[in-house]
Order: C-alpha cells, then sequence, then structure tokens
C-alpha cells in the first residue's frame, strides 16, 4: 500500500551554474572548436529564488538531445520550484499526467498513479537522483519502493521525463515512464530559509557554494518537523543534508556528492468508511495510533564525462546504505481479534553500481548517425523481516532473509539523420538476473535463480513540418520481480503451497504522437499510447508470499500544453485518458487474485470483472504564474485526480478528487523574499487515497459470529476470513497555510 510528506517550495534567483545534467549529454551533431568553446555553462533557476513565477525559461544546454517521443520532456528546476510543493516527491508532478499521493505517515514513500497504472509506491516507474536509483527491489514493503523523501526541492536542477518502454538506456522499472532528476552544481549567493505553517510545520533550509582548488564544493541542509491534522499526530523529525564537489561541464567534467537522511515519524493509515460513518472515529482518526516508522539513507555517487568531435564517453558509480523499519496495521482486528493485526517489516540494505556508456559521432553511407553502447551494473546485499507486533513490539516472526540480487544490462540504441526532416532510432537492450536467498525460518524458501531477458526499441520521427513534429515508437521492456517470490515453495504462514513468480516480466508498447510550436508561444503536445503487461504473479511483501495477476492492457491519449505568451506569464494545462482493462478470461485465477484481495469472489453473483482495481482513468491538471525577477508574485494550480474502480467488478468505485493550491509573495531587489504557500485552498472533503478490501472491527456484527466469547463461530469460515468489505480511504488533509521568509547572503 502507499503514502504522503510535507515540504515548501523556496526558491531563489537565477544564477550562473554549471549544470549537471548528464542524462541530456547525447551530442545532437558532432560538435568542433577548442575545449573552452565546448563548455556548457547555462543559465539555471538555482536554490534562489527569484524565478519562482516568472514564467521565464532557462536556456538550453547546447548538448540537449532532440526528443525521440512526443511524451518525452525536460522541465528545468526552476519550474520545478516555481508551484507550491506540500512534500518533496510532488516535485515530479511537473510529469504530465502522474499523480503523487500518501495513504500513511510522511516518512514513507509516496504512492504514484500514471497512464492507467497504480505503481504502488514505484513498480514501473523508474526514479533515479544523479544516476542513483531510487527505486528499491526486493524490498520490505512492496517492490520497487522508491522513497524520495531526501530529495532537497531547491537542489534540482532538472528533471528529465520519459515514458514508455522504448528507450535502451533504461531499465528495470521504466516501462511506465523513466525520470531522471539531476541536482545543481553551485549557487551564485548563500542562502537561507525558514518556514512555517499549519499543524506543526516548521522547516529551515540553507545552501551555499564556494570555490575549491580547481571545482565548486556545494553544502546544503534541511531540518523538518510537522504533525499534520491528524488526531494522533505524526510527529515527523527529518533531518537532511548534501555536499557536492564538481569540476567542468556535464560533458566534460565530473561531480563526487554524498547525502545523509534520517526520518522518523508516526502514521495514520487508510480507514474503513463504516468506522466514520458510525462515529467511531472522526475522519483524522486512527485506528491502531501505534502505526509508523524510521528510515534512514546515506550515499557517495560519482558522474564522469569526456567529450570530442567524435563522440562523449560517460560513467558513474554509486554506493547507497538504507534501512526502513515499517508498523502497519490495514486489516485492524481480522486475523488477531485480542492485540490486532499489526505487522512490522524492516529492510536493511548496501546496494551498489558502475554505469558507463560511450557515444560515436560517426556516418552510414553518407548520413549522420549516433550510436550509444552501455553498460549498467546493480548489486543489492539486504537482510529482510517480516513480523508480527502490537504497538510496535516484537510478537512473532512471519519470514526472516538475507537476499543477494544483482544484474547487469547491455545495450545499443543507434540513430540516424537520413534528413531535417526525417531520423530513426534502434535500440537492444539485454539484461541478466541472478539472486540467492536464504529464508531462516522456513528453509524450503531459500534458493537461487537466474533470468535473462532481451527488450528491442524502435523509433521514428518526421519533422518539422510547419514547426510540428511526428513520432513513431514501439519497443519491449520489462521489471523483475521480488526475490523472495522466485524462490519461494511454501507460504510462511500456514505451510501451503505457493507458486513461484517468475523472476523478470515482460511489457510490450507503442505510442504515435505530435509535438507542435506551430502557435507563438505554445508548446503542445498529444500522445497515443497503448502498454500490455504479462501474466504475473506478485510477492507481496505485507504477506510474505505471492497473489496471482492476469495479463492487462492501457490504452490511452496525453495531451499537454506549454504557453507562455510573455515573461511575467506561464499557462499549463495537461490531460491524460486511459481504459485499463485485465485481458483474457481465466476465470479460476482471477477468482484466485480477487478472493486474496479481500472480495468474497466465490459466493454466487460475485463473479470477477476485468476492471483494474485501482487504476486512475482521468487526470488533468490546469496552472497559471505570474510575476517577474523582484515585486509580486503568484501561482495557482489546480490538479484533478478522477474516480478509480476499486474492485475487478465496479462494485466499489473511488470518489474524485480535485485540489487547489496557492502562491502569494514578493521578491526584494537585495534577494530577500516573503511566500505564502497554500494548499487545498477549497478545502475539500475527498479521499487522498482509496482502496476497497475486507477488515475487521470490534465494532462489527460479523465480529461477534467469528470470534464469540465461547463457543465455535456463527458465520462461514469464508466470510471470517474476508472480513467486511468496505471503502478504505485517507483523507485529503484540509486547508493549510505555509510562510516562509528566504534570504541571501
Amino acid at each position: 500500500m502507499a503514502e504522503c510528506h510535507a515540504q515548501t517550495a523556496t526558491t531563489l534567483s537565477p544564477v550562473e551554474v554549471l549544470a549537471p545534467e548528464r542524462r541530456a549529454a547525447r551530442p545532437s551533431q558532432p560538435r568542433t572548436g577548442t575545449e573552452s568553446s565546448r563548455r556548457t555553462t547555462r543559465r539555471v533557476a538555482a536554490p534562489v529564488a527569484s524565478n519562482v513565477g516568472s514564467g521565464s525559461t532557462p536556456a538550453p544546454s547546447t548538448t540537449q538531445a532532440p526528443a525521440t517521443s512526443a511524451s518525452e520532456k525536460t522541465v528545468s528546476g526552476a519550474d520545478v520550484n516555481a508551484r507550491p510543493l506540500s512534500r518533496p516527491a510532488e516535485a515530479l508532478e511537473v510529469v504530465p499526467g502522474l499523480i503523487v499521493t500518501q495513504h500513511s505517515g510522511d516518512g514513507k514513500a509516496n504512492q504514484y498513479f500514471l497512464r492507467g497504472f497504480n505503481l504502488d509506491h514505484g513498480t514501473d516507474l523508474a526514479i533515479s537522483l544523479d544516476g542513483m536509483p531510487v527505486n528499491m527491489r526486493t524490498h520490505a514493503h512492496g517492490q520497487g519502493y522508491a522513497d524520495l523523501n531526501f530529495l532537497i526541492p531547491e537542489l534540482i536542477g532538472s528533471v528529465d521525463i520519459r515514458k514508455g518502454p522504448y528507450f535502451a538506456d533504461e531499465g528495470d522499472f521504466s516501462s511506465v515512464g523513466a525520470l531522471h532528476i539531476s541536482l545543481l552544481d553551485s549557487v551564485a549567493k548563500t542562502m537561507a530559509s525558514i518556514t512555517a505553517g499549519s499543524f506543526g510545520y516548521r522547516r529551515g533550509f540553507g545552501v551555499t557554494s564556494a570555490r575549491l582548488g580547481e571545482g565548486t564544493l556545494l553544502v546544503a541542509a534541511e531540518a523538518q518537523g510537522y504533525n499534520g491534522p491528524w488526531d494522533n499526530p505524526d510527529e515527523l523529525r527529518k533531518l537532511n543534508g548534501v555536499m557536492r564537489y564538481s569540476q567542468g561541464t556535464a560533458t566534460d567534467g565530473f561531480s563526487l556528492t554524498a547525502m545523509a537522511y534520517a526520518n522518523r515519524w508516526n502514521s495514520t493509515d487508510q480507514i474503513p468508511a463504516r468506522a466514520i460513518a458510525s462515529g467511531e472515529i472522526g475522519r483524522f482518526g486512527a485506528l491502531d495510533p501505534s502505526d509508523g516508522g524510521n528510515s534512514d539513507r546515506f550515499s557517495l555517487s560519482g558522474n564522469w564525462a569526456q567529450s570530442d568531435a567524435h563522440g562523449i564517453s560517460k560513467a558513474n558509480f554509486y554506493v547507497i546504505k538504507s534501512s526502513l523499519n515499517l508498523w502497519n496495521n490495514f486489516t485492524y482486528f481480522l486475523s488477531n481479534p485480542a492485540d490486532g493485526d499489526q505487522f512490522h517489516q524492516h529492510d536493511d540494505r548496501v546496494l551498489s553500481g558502475i554505469n558507463a556508456s560511450h557515444t560515436f559521432n560517426t556516418t552510414i553511407a553518407g548520413f549522420r548517425s549516433e550510436t550509444e553502447v552501455g553498460v549498467q551494473t546493480r548489486y543489492d546485499d539486504i537482510r529482510l523481516d517480516l513480523n508480527n507486533s502490537v504497538r510496535r513490539a516484537f510478537v512473532s516472526p512471519i519470514r526472516s532473509d538475507a537476499v543477494k540480487e544483482g544484474s547487469v544490462g547491455v545495450f545499443m540504441q543507434n540513430t540516424i539523420f537520413w534528413s531535417d526532416w526525417l531520423r530513426t532510432s534502434a535500440g537492444w537492450r539485454g539484461d541478466y538476473y541472478d539472486t540467492s536467498v536464504q529464508s531462516y525460518f522456513t528453509p524450503a524458501n531459500s534458493g537461487h535463480a537466474n533470468a535473462f531477458i532481451s527488450s528491442p526499441k524502435l523509433g521514428l520521427v518526421l519533422g518539422p513540418f510547419a514547426k510540428t513534429e511526428l513520432f513513431l515508437n514501439a519497443g519491449e521492456g520489462f521489471h523483475s520481480n521480488d526475490a523472495r517470490g522466485v524462490t519461494i515453495s511454501e507460504s510462511p504462514v500456514d505451510g501451503s503451497a505457493v507458486q513461484r513468480s517468475p523472476f523478470l516480466v515482460k511489457t510490450k508498447g507503442a505510442e504515435i504522437g505530435l509535438r507542435s510550436k506551430l502557435v507563438p508561444a505554445l508548446t503542445s503536445s498529444v500522445a497515443f499510447f497503448m502498454l500490455d503487461s504479462a501474466s504475473e504473479i506478485l510477492f507481496v511483501g505485507d504477506a510474505g508470499d505471492t497473489e496471482a495477476s492476469r495479463p492487462s492492457r492501457r490504452v490511452g491519449i496525453e495531451w499537454t500544453n506549454d504557453y507562455r505568451p510573455l515573461p511575467w506569464l506561464s499557462l499549463e494545462g495537461d490531460l491524460a485518458i486511459t481504459r485499463a482493462r485485465f485481458r483474457g478470461d481465466n476465470a479460476d485465477q482471477a477468482a484466485a487474485y480477487q478472493e486474496l484481495a479481500g472480495f468474497p469472489a466465490a459466493q454466487p453473483g460475485n463473479a470477477p470483472g476485468n476492471l483494474i482495481p485501482g487504476a486512475p482513468n482521468l487526470i488533468a491538471t490546469a496552472g497559471i504564474r505570474l510575476g517577474e525577477a523582484t515585486g509580486w508574485f503568484g501561482a495557482l494550480r489546480y490538479r484533478y485526480f478522477g474516480p478509480r474502480p476499486l474492485t475487478e467488478d465496479g462494485a466499489f468505485v473511488s470518489p474524485a478528487t480535485g485540489l487547489l493550491n496557492g502562491q502569494l509573495g514578493y521578491r526584494f531587489a537585495n534577494g530577500w523574499r516573503i511566500q505564502l504557500d497554500g494548499f487545498n485552498l477549497l478545502d475539500s472533503q475527498s479521499d487522498q487515497i482509496t482502496y476497497a478490501y475486507g477488515l475487521l472491527l470490534k465494532s462489527d456484527s460479523l465480529f461477534a459470529l467469528c470470534f464469540p466469547a465461547s463457543g465455535a463461530p456463527t458465520a462461514p469460515s469464508a466470510v471470517c476470513q474476508t472480513g467486511v468489505m468496505d471503502r478504505v480511504l485517507h483523507p485529503v488533509e484540509p486547508l493549510a497555510l505555509r510562510i516562509t521568509v528566504a534570504g541571501q547572503f
């Protein structure tokens, strides 16, 4: 299940930096000239915020590669920070059609929705920060768990956006999308800010940089606390720090980055609608106030690049140490009528990787060609535990595992420029995975597994004609499954036989789109896409075993618009419509899946349907920004998250959620700024996220039938095992205000 976090939008004024756009390092044409003429210094809205609300755009890097799909996009850090952000991961909502939300405490990874997918905590959405993967494979709380609470939004230099399995240099988890965040290398002036707001929100942030030898040293830190509107306060306490040394540019230079993060919090998890309706708890109440968690993350990473007229070489490395403890109770008294169903998940790991590639600028039959060849490696050494608990106290183990998982991916992608209006791309990648699992309490679940998967890619671009380009893309991708599900043979709960998961699951996608600048100051794109996922079996971290899923297909359209008619005015509007359905009519498999989800499919009239629970059908956003580099500035942004089926037959449907956020401030000529951010300005009382499944409360009449004081239960055992089906929700936080005072020194 999934989550939330609090963060304000604090920005500073445009500064001259050496931008670390490592992802944009593929040259669009052979380059000549001296070394100094190839340096790619550019203007970026650094952690100083006079560009907030100005609508201005940083000048593009001279090495920005041309887009290869209609949905591909790069957003500057200035544009990211020009909108109010209630939590760090909301910086990713610059991705058209992406919803970032939360169902639990503000230290847990967020939940992501894109292209008709409930991506949980990150499955099929690959996120990286300066070349470091954020997604965690074989994670205690879910495959692909992507916790961005360690991100400091003011340090973002750019966000590189890709969607679909069309890119050979994108691997695991990237079938729906891949988001690459690059950090700033320097700022013009030291800056500090203090933010205070509703529900106990407070935050301090500071950043400075200075010349050191031949390069630049940047140091930044933040401290944050937050209680939230919950009856049981979150009591979030977060510390975050970044130190970065860089020399040269993104195409001729290097950087070394050290990061440290620690967080602890309480959680108010999703609650059943019937508990609110009966008055048992309020809308912001908790049924198990002992839920919560703590996490930390430490990393060291480096990036290097060197280029000349013949091409560019790139390499990066990373070492990450992270740990997480989570206490959750989603079904309350369904399994343990006396003390409740709380469980503890523990994840402790060290992961490392080295990636390298080289791009050759050549000619093929007289046509200009760019060919990139690369290798990507990763190794995770993981310790995982799943335990029963009561008020965070250990009760009994469910399973405990040591997992070692390594992978190597190789790729090649070639682009040929046949003319000024035609270019083609073709790519291929191969990925090999190997894992060993040592299961301490259930030795039968130990084992060794490996797998290989091949993924071809194709693309074609026609244009520009009348400032308009046509894009066609197709490709295959994949995501890995939890290694514990790959070697499992029996349930750690009751010892019953369990079907194993495939290690690597194939996806197939296609997209046709247009991007146009025909209207002055307007960039508009439309993309029609389809994505198929193969039949798969997923490991469920909350239960310690696997559950079945069916083949699926998403078909949709995305329409994105960015209009900047004046230096002080910017308008944006995005619309994403998707049809998501299971494919096939395997009734036995569908029934098994739905029963595991808590719906009593075996009862008459409860035949499974083909709707995909949680799949978003409609997402829309609209925004306006106003303001110059100094003086008044403001912004409004509306986000609509349409209703979603919560069960396969559509018996339960989530309500739609519309949120309006705003910003108003004044920037002084001396670099100081005062800013007021408002969240949920219309005070919507909808759901932040919604599920439907079976659970049991002590106030339920079924509870007395299933757990009588003496004698056997009078209710059928199947009903007692699935509980009472209900809409289970995490409410939208009410109207909140935060005020920031920031200065430059």
